[in-house]
């Protein structure tokens, strides 16, 4: 999985409750971290265990229309 951060739809508001800041720092100071899929696994279990808030990143969509 790689995580872009500058394509976020909700980034800004949403960066304080995102398990990317919480692990690697504010956003602006990323480049598009990659993890591994077992890595997103683990983080998964671990929000909701309530250790790490969950990952906020939401992709942006394209309307048809």
């Amino acid at each position: 999985m790689v995580i872009d951060c500058g394509t976020c739809a909700v980034a800004g508001p949403a960066c304080g409750d995102c398990v990317v800041t919480v692990l690697l720092g504010e956003p602006e100071f990323l480049r598009s971290p990659e993890v591994a899929d077992e890595h997103v696994a683990a983080l998964g279990v671990l929000a909701q265990s309530g250790l790490v808030p969950p990952l906020r990143l939401v992709s942006p969509t394209t309307k048809v229309g």
